[in-house]
């Protein structure tokens, strides 16, 4: 295993091939927890379902216990941006969950997150959602071998502010992420293209933009984990982890690599061969 400069961890192809396998328990414990999202049913029902999918398919948590944790999924509902505790809160229709979830498969990790609706809801809230998982994607399409870092930054930020005037959450950003599921370098959700780390084969990065329906300023709650909103408007949270290759971003947490949402962008997947 090499480090480059800033502490990076730069992973072979087997590593990478692995984390595609921690990413795809991510991946399929996303979807089923999608279906399973409806009014009356709690997070931390949720949280069960995803424990249980998550170590039947040969992988560990990577939430549960971290730093004290107790779910191995975040469940952060309408006014929580990130790290809501699974617990006996019921949904009800006209809610938003945001599901962030973490595998670990021999010791590599994946990272992801959704924004799910609950039964009927606003319009507003959907209009939220599509464009933090649009910024996502335009990130993704953004980042290049030989460029920089703050490539997929300024791609988030500049389609959130041409399609909204939602705010983007500057406390929390995305990261490195390999033998370990937090690493540096950090990913900021907005910033100047052209700056930041070169973007290298063996990178690892996850991408998780959230956008308020408000303003960004946010607090934790006494339980020491839940961010909420400062005005008490919604926020959405989207995720995924990925690689570069030479033939492009390959999404190690979509269960097809990205390459349909990358397709709609005019960009290749570039995914390995098993």
């Amino acid at each position: 295993m090499i480090f480059k400069d800033r502490g990076i961890e730069i992973k072979t192809r087997e590593q990478i091939l692995t984390m595609r396998k921690a990413g795809l328990v991510v991946g399929r414990t996303l979807e089923l927890l999608r279906g399973e999202v409806k009014a009356g049913i709690s997070t931390a029902e949720l949280d069960a379902i995803a424990e249980d999918n998550i170590r039947s398919s040969g992988a560990t948590p990577s939430f549960k216990g971290y730093h004290g944790f107790t779910g191995s999924i975040c469940a952060s509902v309408n006014a929580e941006i990130v790290h809501g505790i699974p617990g006996d809160r019921v949904l009800a229709d006209g809610d938003i969950i945001s599901i962030d979830c973490g595998a670990i498969v021999d010791g590599w990790h994946g990272d992801a997150a959704i924004t799910v609706p609950v039964g009927t809801v606003d319009q507003e809230l959907l209009d939220l959602a599509r464009v933090c998982e649009e910024s996502m994607w335009r990130g993704f399409a953004a980042a290049k071998l030989g460029g920089r870092l703050y490539d997929i930054s300024a791609a988030i930020e500049n389609h959130v502010r041409a399609n909204s005037s939602y705010g983007i959450v500057e406390d929390f950003v995305g990261h490195g992420i390999g033998s370990a599921m937090h690493q540096p370098p950090n990913v900021p959700n907005l910033g100047r293209a052209g700056r930041g780390p070169k973007l290298v084969e063996g990178m690892a990065l996850a991408v998780e933009p959230m956008l308020t329906l408000g303003k960004q300023d946010n607090h934790t709650l006494e339980d020491d984990w839940t961010v909420v909103t400062d005005d008490g408007k919604a926020a959405v949270h989207t995720e995924h982890s990925f690689t570069l290759t030479p033939q492009g971003s390959w999404v190690l947490t979509a269960l097809d690599g990205g390459e349909t949402e990358l397709a709609k962008l005019g960009v290749s997947c570039g995914a390995l061969a098993d």
